[in-house]
């Protein structure tokens, strides 16, 4: 907020007319009307008497302020945006940058700004467009140094666009290390890096884990939110989530015994017999290539730890014993199907 908006502000709290304020003060209306309208800036020497007539600090009255609150960055950013539309982009540009240098420690204001004056340089032909180059990357470069993490990775994400649109390639993986290493877009933007720079199995081998490791996430954020709706005993939205998880398996290209073992637990809380048989025949008969997403075109360039020889015979072990437990399975006694699964 400039001098001249403050101005008015603080007044109109007060309740106080600019004829009033004037008069208190010395000067004519017009005089306080050309500051309010920013024509023209306060005597330096009535700057301590304008500030106790409104009743605030002279910090507050010359604005030093190092932060902006949310709506105030969100009026400015659309102020500028507003500006684009009509105006001159040098004319925009200077006015943004006259904003900036009133709020130099303002790291957000600062990279929003930058980020809608590069934008605008994409979106529509601008003349010397590269002159602005240096203060825009300057601008990135500033919210570098920000204590969020968020202002980091953001400002990370514009330079690393920047140098990757103009083939700098190095330069920009530089700013891959701004990204958590728990960030999916860390490994994303290497795997652009890789193949821009000939390094093809090495972005194959980054997507492909990619794939696999939000396979996982995906599949145990639907088996929460089966869970979710089982204890509410939405059995509709329990089937949805099954079924997705089973497409999903499928799509991933996980093999038979991740495609049906999701349904079991629900046929078995509903006691759907047929079902729960069917899906426990199905999980015994395809042990033998619950690995067989390793031969997956999906994953090629990965390297997967090989299992032992026994791994699939104890897991089917571990499925007959699990298959007999007759507090969780006690409706199938009787069965003669389920019997003879067991007892093989």
């Amino acid at each position: 907020m400039q001098i001249g908006k403050t101005i008015r502000k603080y007044r109109k709290e007060k309740g106080m007319t600019q004829e009033e304020m004037a008069n208190r003060l010395g000067v004519t209306t017009p005089a306080v009307n050309k500051w309010e309208n920013e024509n023209s800036y306060p005597d330096i020497t009535l700057l301590a008497p304008i500030a106790r007539l409104l009743g605030i600090s002279l910090d507050t009255l010359l604005s030093f302020q190092e932060e902006l609150t949310k709506e105030e960055i969100a009026s400015i950013v659309m102020e500028a945006d507003q500006k684009l539309k009509t105006e001159a982009y040098d004319k925009v540009f200077r006015w943004a940058k006259s904003i900036i240098e009133s709020y130099p420690n303002c790291l957000m204001l600062i990279l929003q700004l930058a980020t809608i004056l590069d934008a605008q340089r994409l979106i529509k032909e601008i003349p010397n467009a590269r002159d602005y180059d240096d203060y825009i990357l300057k601008c990135y470069k500033r919210a570098l140094e920000s204590d969020e993490e968020t202002l980091r990775t953001s400002a990370a994400d514009s330079l690393f666009g920047y140098y990757s649109r103009n083939g700098q390639y190095e330069t920009a993986e530089q700013y891959l290390q701004y990204y958590s290493m728990q960030n999916p877009l860390r490994k994303l933007k290497q795997g652009i890096i890789y193949s821009k720079t000939n390094r093809r199995d090495e972005a194959y081998k980054l997507y492909e884990e990619i794939l696999f490791s939000e396979y996982q996430i995906l599949s145990m954020t639907l088996n929460s939110l089966y869970a979710l709706s089982l204890e509410e005993q939405n059995y509709e939205k329990a089937h949805l989530f099954t079924n997705k998880q089973q497409e999903l398996a499928k799509l991933f290209e996980m093999g038979k015994y991740h495609e049906v073992s999701s349904k079991l637990d629900l046929a078995t809380t509903e006691q759907d017999v047929d079902t729960v048989l069917d899906t426990m025949e199905t999980m015994l008969a395809s042990l033998n290539d619950i690995t067989s997403f390793l031969n997956s075109p999906l994953y090629e360039h990965m390297v997967f730890k090989k299992s032992n020889n026994t791994f699939s015979e104890q897991l089917k072990q571990e499925l007959l014993n699990c298959f007999q437990d007759k507090e969780t399975y006690g409706f199938l006694e009787g069965n003669d199907r389920w019997h003879k699964m067991i007892q093989k």
